[in-house]
């Protein structure tokens, strides 16, 4: 549990203005413990399903994700802090750092299901031989 991801009090006292208030249903679960489970789906790129329990009850961590995306909290939590001059630790756009080669977006093309050979062998030929052929006059054949 060291290696998880959690916010510290700095970054967390510069979050807890924009969460919001008075919201109905159950008793909330730790904002700041939920914030660290959404961060740490996002950040290691794992499936919401396989969100630590520490993080809380991972439904609630998607559904708070999901929930405040609809909302646009993310947005104008995002917009507010860089109107303010707060700027994070870190920026990533994701990229790839693989170079692919040249004709790699295409495929060969043809047909995808190539018969087995037993059943390519079973079929009826497409088409018929020539009579030089049967008759063994070609050296073709």
């Amino acid at each position: 549990m060291a290696d998880l991801f959690w916010l510290s009090d700095g970054q967390w006292a510069e979050i807890e203005p924009f969460m919001p208030k008075n919201q109905p249903g159950p008793e909330r679960k730790e904002d700041r413990q939920i914030i660290s489970g959404i961060l740490h789906v996002l950040i290691s790129g794992c499936r919401w399903r396989d969100c630590p329990s520490a993080r809380g009850p991972r439904t609630t961590v998607y559904n708070r994700f999901n929930r405040w995306s609809r909302r646009g909290f993310w947005k104008a939590m995002l917009a507010a802090l860089a109107k303010a001059g707060w700027s994070g630790e870190a920026a990533a756009i994701d990229s790839s750092y693989v170079q692919a080669h040249r004709s790699a977006h295409g495929s060969k093309g043809g047909r995808k299901h190539r018969p087995s050979p037993r059943r390519a062998a079973a079929r009826r030929p497409r088409s018929t031989r020539s009579p030089m052929c049967s008759a063994g006059l070609a050296s073709s054949c």
